[in-house]
């Protein structure tokens, strides 16, 4: 009988709530929607295929793809894509929660897209700075996460000059969102140094 871990049983739910939202994108002829739910659902099994396929590199490539075969970081980043998909539009409605119906849930995706790029930078500075205390590798992970934040929500201002509205934000809101990715990433590193999930903290 297969074995399937916590961690797969995660992504399969996870992917399956995907696959709802594909089906109700298409029937409420949501192009934006299928397209989002398409890519993710293509991510979520490209990383469950890696491992399975490709044994994880050495040197400083095998660093940078460690975050995809890290299988908790893989089950955090399909929790998260699949309650984003799930916020902009709502299975089996036309509801869009994220950019129409009740903006402010947009700091449930800030949350967790500010936990998961945590972990994505955290487990690669780990590989890359084995020289360096881990309370330095803590703070420019921090500090990536801010200034990748600062990035996105100047790359939606800009854009909200080309569109009608839908990505238009006060300024209050946007720091809210880097606060709540940064709270994201606080929750990771309690995760990490407290759990030890999903890779122990480096000591040092």
């Amino acid at each position: 009988m297969l074995s399937i871990n916590l961690e797969e049983k995660t992504v399969l739910v996870s992917m399956s709530v995907l696959v709802i939202g594909f089906f109700t994108g298409l029937y409420y002829r949501r192009v934006d929607h299928i397209l989002r739910t398409s890519w993710m659902m293509a991510y979520l099994l490209a990383v469950l295929w890696l491992p399975r396929k490709h044994k994880r590199q050495s040197g400083t490539l095998g660093v940078l793809l460690s975050p995809f075969y890290n299988e908790g970081i893989t089950a955090i980043t399909s929790v998260f894509l699949a309650v984003h998909a799930s916020l902009v539009n709502v299975p089996f409605t036309s509801i869009d929660l994220f950019n129409v119906a009740f903006r402010d849930v947009d700091m449930i995706s800030h949350f967790l897209g500010g936990l998961v790029i945590w972990l994505f930078l955290v487990s690669i500075l780990r590989g890359l700075l084995t020289e360096t205390p881990w309370r330095r590798v803590l703070i420019h992970s921090f500090t990536l996460l801010l200034v990748i934040g600062v990035g996105w929500e100047v790359a939606e201002w800009a854009g909200s000059h080309f569109t009608e509205g839908i990505l238009k934000e006060t300024t209050q809101n946007k720091v809210r969102d880097v606060l709540m990715e940064q709270l994201g990433a606080l929750f990771g590193l309690w995760m990490v140094t407290k759990k030890g999930y999903p890779f122990s903290p480096r000591r040092g």
